[in-house]
């Protein structure tokens, strides 16, 4: 095992052991069952975690990932309307809506009509979002860092690099393709 050091996304230094091949039990699995060769498991897989961690580490927000992602966009970006929302979240517009109706029920975010457009609804985040937002940005980046803590530095960034290529060459298959032009997130 070599020790590498990791930068955290809150800025600090973490030393960590990095292992170069799977645990025996788990290269025992990998071989034994195909599931654990598929990407498309392995992603679900890391989906789950993923939400579990950031569960873990923010569930006294009350605010689920796709929210936090929401409020995120729209700490940059207020007034946007609800399709420019939903392209850059990579969901459908009936979802913004329905997660921008939670929002507003719980006073974090505000909703209005645009004066140019009367069929256009824009949402901000009121102070009580903001305060949100920069309350629960320590937890969420301790949840990324936690899922990403295995690897190294140029892992992280190999990884990362990967994951965007792989979605920028298969956007037009997902059920909301992202957008990537109005808030270059």
């Amino acid at each position: 095992m070599s020790v590498a050091k990791s930068v955290r996304t809150d800025g600090t230094q973490n030393k960590k052991a990095t292992a170069a091949a799977p645990n025996p039990e788990l290269q025992q699995l990998i071989e034994r069952l195909p599931l654990w060769k598929r990407p498309g498991y392995l992603i679900r897989r890391l989906h789950q975690v993923h939400y579990a961690l950031f569960f873990e580490e923010c569930e006294g927000f009350g605010i689920t990932p796709v929210q936090y992602g929401l409020l995120t966009i729209l700490s940059g970006n207020p007034d946007s309307d609800q399709i420019s929302l939903a392209q850059a979240l990579g969901i459908d517009r009936t979802n913004v809506a329905d997660v921008l109706s939670r929002l507003a029920q719980r006073g974090l975010v505000e909703r209005t009509r645009s004066t140019e457009d009367k069929r256009m609804v824009l949402a901000r985040l009121t102070g009580e979002g903001e305060k949100l937002v920069a309350a629960m940005h320590p937890a969420m980046s301790r949840a990324q860092d936690r899922l990403l803590d295995t690897l190294g530095d140029k892992e992280r960034d190999a990884f990362l690099a990967t994951l965007i290529r792989l979605l920028e060459a298969n956007n037009k298959y997902g059920r909301a393709a992202l957008a990537t032009g109005k808030f270059g997130e």
